[in-house]
């Protein structure tokens, strides 16, 4: 056996059923050893990859070019050096990620965009994958990165590099719990419906502009969240509580969400909307939607008008983080295996305290300390994340 060479033999032309089975029976027949395997197929045209080791005076070489060019495909290969491979596989101390890009269209200058960011930090390219049916519109790439190099700083520049050519990208580092997420919790307003319900209260009670600028400040950090919805709130004060069952009755999904959730419940994920919003809405997406938990601020009604004032303590960003572990103790589930998905400042320590923050449409402050932003597509764009293919998407959906 110390004679035995290792060979990469490379397949390639148009798939078809047999090739596989015809040169792994002529393998078989040989008595070639087969050390590692890769198959791909692009448009109708197959690659297969093999790497065999083959026995002194073996003519395996010669009877799987004879069966390749009779099933009409062409073979080439060449001897890899043993020593070589073991030292490389020695030394191979580089960290596994998996970078998942999703824009409307991705075309070349996007790809190299990405190639040359990841070059330029090292990093290896193992794999690409197609995610998106008909036009390229979401890929995954597998890349070794060098034990060394930052992730935080690699995770900058891809975003700003994905920021400059109009699509989304997460950097993720492959392991088991990127594969074994249970539990998503999502922020509500402006992020599983598509407006702030406390704007159109505001706005059906004639201070729907100073009741904006308040909300957009929280939302952007610049004003303490807590006093914020007071101020809010208490302008508020008189308005008939028909109006706020008119708009829970008719909120706005955000595109993608009824997939999204249709998906993830499917495949057994847990799912609750943690809103810095009101209890009347929360309610009412968790019952139609078939949500399983759902926290929310609670707005005082007597006498069917609303008083001005919230009841219980404020859903604001410590209380999100909090509710996050709460309900992942409840369910058994690690936070590794935790999402979160939100839009504003009040969201960012949820984010961060679960496995996968994700940014949506978020603004910049909140997109760099999430792990990964959503701005151009919907909901369900989440589930690329999770590594589903589209065609996986339908089959569930």
């Amino acid at each position: 056996m110390g004679d035995t060479a290792r060979i990469l033999v490379t397949v390639t032309g148009p798939d078809k059923p047999g090739v596989t089975s015809t040169l792994m029976g002529i393998l078989a027949d040989k008595d070639a050893g087969l050390d590692d395997i890769e198959q791909v197929v692009v448009q109708g045209q197959l690659t297969l990859c093999l790497l065999i080791s083959v026995p002194p005076s073996s003519d395996v070489l010669k009877e799987m070019l004879f069966a390749s060019k009779q099933l009409g495909m062409e073979l080439d290969f060449k001897p890899v050096d043993i020593g070589t491979q073991a030292l490389a596989a020695a030394a191979d101390t580089d960290r596994r990620y998996v970078i998942t890009a999703i824009g409307r269209s991705l075309g070349p200058p996007a790809l190299h965009a990405l190639a040359s960011t990841l070059a330029s930090q090292g990093a290896n390219i193992d794999k690409i994958s197609r995610l998106s049916e008909g036009p390229l519109a979401s890929l995954e790439i597998h890349a070794k990165i060098p034990a060394d190099r930052d992730h935080e700083n690699l995770k900058r520049l891809l975003l700003a590099v994905a920021t400059r050519s109009a699509f989304d990208v997460s950097l993720q580092r492959e392991s088991l719990y990127r594969r074994s997420k249970r539990l998503v919790v999502m922020d509500m307003d402006s992020t599983l419906i598509q407006i702030e319900v406390i704007d159109e209260l505001a706005r059906r009670h004639n201070v729907g502009d100073r009741v904006a600028r308040l909300t957009e400040q929280a939302m952007r950090g610049a004003m303490d969240y807590d006093d914020s919805l007071r101020q809010r709130v208490a302008l508020l004060k008189g308005l008939d509580a028909k109006v706020l069952d008119t708009i829970c009755a008719e909120l706005p999904l955000t595109e993608g969400a009824e997939i999204l959730v249709r998906v993830l419940k499917r495949l057994g994920y847990r799912i609750a909307v943690i809103s810095g919003g009101f209890s009347q809405a929360a309610e009412a997406l968790k019952r139609r939607l078939g949500l399983d938990y759902a926290f929310s601020n609670q707005l005082e009604i007597i006498d069917g008008k609303l008083t001005g004032r919230v009841t219980g303590p404020i859903v604001n960003a410590q209380r999100k983080a909090e509710l996050l572990e709460i309900i992942a103790q409840l369910e058994g589930v690690l936070l590794d295996q935790t999402i979160a998905v939100g839009d504003g400042a009040n969201d960012a320590l949820m984010l961060e305290r679960a496995g996968l923050g994700i940014a949506f449409h978020a603004k910049p402050n909140l997109r760099e300390r999430a792990d990964t932003a959503i701005s151009a597509g919907g909901l369900d764009s989440v589930l690329y994340l999770l590594g589903l293919t589209a065609r996986e998407i339908k089959e569930i959906s």
